[in-house]
């Protein structure tokens, strides 16, 4: 099978796209034959050593999590998907670095997967696992509610998108920041207040906030628009201890917990048409391809996801 590896960290040069086996799959596991994968800041990020202190993999490593796909194999334990189904996942993250979604084929934990809604491509599908689950999750440890005021930071980016829905859809009053370029598009997302932080500090515009969610490392700004009692969580940032003791405020880091139950919730929100999915651009399996994939990635200006196709003309 093809697949896009790097044989040392470094700059996007490392990407490299070659012919390796296809992976063997264990009892509680599928096959999947992906269609299509997308690029996460996590993907530069790991190309880059950044997550070493992590992940002691093995190279040649296969970065990606994010699969759409249709089975292809199904391990003996395995009820609930059979053959041919088409699926979408945000597989474990593989301790040896080998089984990563820029590949044709993945390996995946049958309880990480989710039907994709017959309602979208799956180039559409490999846009929502990573992104979108951690929109969710992170929104849920925000305990956000109706009539809530919430902040989102980054909202025109691959989590970005998702939280700014999933929020309205709780019923929160939702601020978030873009550049002016993108006010009208987290506007049609639904964000109730747009501020330009090339032009405005948080805290100069907001305060009283129940919750913010911070992908841009500003914590102390955070800190300071939360009322009593309310949560802050960073899934972008080391958090001092003077940070996480914040007197009557509830300081923490975020991690995406991977599972289908989850993935399941934003695909019923997606068959009913309340999630819309945003694909900044699409490129191609080929080492050029990821390459100038992840160089876009590294702009922090992609509007929506960033999309692998791997199996061109497969709706």
């Amino acid at each position: 099978m093809k697949a896009a590896i790097i044989n040392a960290y470094g700059g996007s040069e490392q990407l490299v796209v070659v012919e390796q086996a296809i992976p063997r799959i264990q009892q509680d596991e599928v096959l999947v034959e992906n269609v299509a994968t997308s690029i996460n800041p996590i993907d530069y990020k790991a190309r880059q050593g950044l997550m070493q202190g992590m992940f002691q993999w093995q190279f040649p490593v296969t970065l990606g999590w994010d699969i759409a796909g249709r089975i292809v194999a199904v391990g003996q334990d395995v009820t609930n998907f059979k053959v041919g189904d088409a699926v979408f996942a945000r597989p474990d993250i593989d301790p040896t670095g080998r089984n990563g979604s820029y590949a044709e084929y993945t390996v995946v934990k049958a309880d990480k997967l989710a039907f994709k809604p017959e309602n979208i491509t799956f180039n559409q599908a490999a846009a929502v696992p990573l992104a979108a689950l951690t929109a969710l999750q992170m929104l849920e440890k925000l305990q956000v509610k109706a009539g809530h005021k919430v902040l989102i930071q980054a909202g025109a980016g691959g989590v970005g998108i998702y939280a700014i829905q999933l929020a309205k859809l709780m019923g929160a009053y939702v601020a978030t920041t873009a550049s002016q370029a993108n006010h009208d598009f987290v506007a049609s997302l639904g964000a109730d207040q747009v501020i330009d932080y090339h032009a405005y500090q948080i805290q100069d515009v907001l305060s009283d906030y129940d919750a913010v969610f911070d992908m841009v490392g500003d914590i102390d700004n955070g800190i300071h628009i939360l009322k009593d009692g309310g949560h802050l969580v960073t899934i972008s940032a080391q958090l001092t201890a003077q940070q996480q003791q914040t007197p009557n405020k509830t300081i923490t880091t975020g991690w995406l917990d991977t599972n289908g139950k989850d993935l399941t919730t934003l695909a019923d929100y997606i068959t009913k048409n309340q999630l819309q999915i945003v694909v900044d651009s699409i490129y191609p399996l080929t080492t050029e391809g990821m390459r100038a994939a992840h160089q876009r990635s590294e702009t922090h200006h992609a509007r929506g996801k960033i999309v692998v196709e791997i199996k061109k003309g497969t709706v």
